[in-house]
């Protein structure tokens, strides 16, 4: 079943206001029970799952920063009730 464009929008903001936060921490907490990996390693970590989180949720961004494909751009000359 596909998302209508509203209810994309609305759960990209769900996930973006509630999900990220919780994953940062989840993220920082994972990394901080391991004994101090060098510099590279952690930050290999951290760009890991910070490219992992989006993965699930590419079908609810897509497109989102486009406009509306429901909605009709008029232009001064296709106004009708003139």
């Amino acid at each position: 079943m596909a998302l209508s464009y509203k209810a994309r929008r609305r759960w990209a903001l769900v996930i973006l206001l509630v999900g990220m936060p919780a994953y940062v921490v989840a993220a920082v907490t994972l990394v901080g029970w391991m004994q101090r990996p060098s510099f590279l390693v952690e930050l290999g970590i951290y760009v890991g799952l910070g490219f992992l989180w989006a993965l699930p949720f590419r079908f609810v961004f897509r497109g989102i920063g486009q406009a509306e494909p429901e909605a009709q751009t008029k232009t001064d000359g296709d106004d009708p009730s003139v």
